[in-house]
């Protein structure tokens, strides 16, 4: 009981503060009261990703990237474990938002998908892992040439990699693919310096 005494309270000092003169305190008012209203419905958005039509369970996956934590993490994994390629992508792409390490194996397993549009989606998540590790897993997709996941996998390359990498990058500036080439000038400045 204490729980739900404490969160009442503070939803009634948060309440108190959408009134107050400043707007920057106004607006954090409000988010932190979205973000109480927001865990208080985890069961909800669950049953909603369970029984919804396809815009529900997306809009679902969505909410509980906004919720975070770690009691999200495990219908996000299961999601991308899902032969729907709607609720699978959303799901990478919101897994890669929240970078929790417990994510990686299903990750790395998303890189072998058939879909290239799901192995881009995975690429672009791991970039949210800062991890060199991770370099040797994402280097083989630089040589796809296809103008998606090339680019994709500089972009991260560019986030997680080191100068080593640069002359590797600096060969994709000269793809017929503008995504491509854009891709790579963007690692190329985001790039460490070794």
């Amino acid at each position: 009981m204490k729980s739900f005494s404490s969160t009442q309270k503070r939803r009634e000092a948060l309440s108190a503060l959408l009134t107050d003169p400043c707007e920057e305190v106004r607006i954090a008012a409000a988010e932190a009261l979205e973000h109480l209203e927001a865990i208080g419905s985890i069961p909800e958005i669950l049953e909603a990703l369970k029984k919804g039509d396809i815009g529900t369970k997306l809009k679902a996956l969505y909410a509980l990237g906004r919720i975070g934590g770690e009691q999200v993490i495990p219908p996000l994994l299961y999601c991308a474990s899902r032969p729907e390629e709607d609720i699978k992508s959303v799901a990478i792409e919101v897994l890669g938002t929240l970078g929790n390490a417990k994510a990686l194996p299903v990750l790395m397993e998303r890189l072998k998908d058939p879909n290239p549009t799901i192995q881009a989606k995975t690429i672009a998540a791991l970039k949210n892992f800062k991890d060199p590790a991770l370099v040797a897993a994402i280097l083989p997709f630089l040589e796809a040439g296809d103008g998606l996941l090339d680019a994709e996998a500089a972009c991260t390359l560019g986030h997680i990699g080191d100068g080593i990498l640069e002359s590797k990058i600096m060969e994709l500036l000269r793809s017929p693919h503008q995504h491509t080439r854009e891709a790579a000038a963007l690692a190329l400045g985001t790039l460490r310096i070794t």
